[in-house]
């Protein structure tokens, strides 16, 4: 029988183990974040389709490589990355938006996914720096810089 190789980064195994279950609630509401973009992408009409369809797919597009980076940094950490859609909807704060809005309404529901995305990140903070753990800070830091510009940009698109 092979020998489970163990882990020395220099975080003890319990903390990692909290760190990976942060950033698994982080990649599930990136997941669902994604998943409403892109199907905003598909279904939006009106006056500002085409400027809603191309920047949905810009933000999907991002979303979609960020994903990536959390399920290998939980990866990293020595743990399995949630990817099914029962383990993302028990892990998101995001509740999945029914039926097809309207355009004005799809920016307002991804203004709060994005802002909740934000707040998920922020949260496994104080965590992380109590660990050292400067790789997922890093990639944390760089996760809120998209989510809280994101958020401004749709916001922008609702006022007068």
């Amino acid at each position: 029988m092979t020998k489970k190789p163990t882990i020395n980064i220099g975080i003890p195994e319990d903390v990692r183990k909290k760190i990976a279950a942060g950033l698994s609630h982080l990649l599930a509401d990136s997941y669902t974040l994604y998943l409403m973009t892109h199907n905003f992408h598909w279904n939006v009409k009106g006056p500002m389709f085409n400027t809603l369809h191309v920047m949905f797919m810009q933000q999907y597009t991002e979303q979609w490589t960020a994903l990536d980076l959390i399920a290998e940094r939980i990866r990293s950490l020595g743990f399995p990355a949630p990817g099914t859609y029962k383990e993302f909807s028990k892990l998101a704060s995001i509740q999945e938006v029914e039926g097809v809005p309207a355009a004005t309404d799809m920016i307002q529901h991804l203004v709060d996914a994005q802002e909740a995305t934000a707040r998920t990140a922020r949260d496994l903070f104080p965590l992380v720096n109590d660990a050292n753990d400067q790789p997922t800070a890093d990639l944390l830091t760089q996760r809120l810089d998209v989510h809280e510009k994101t958020a401004w940009m749709l916001r922008s698109l609702l006022e007068e």
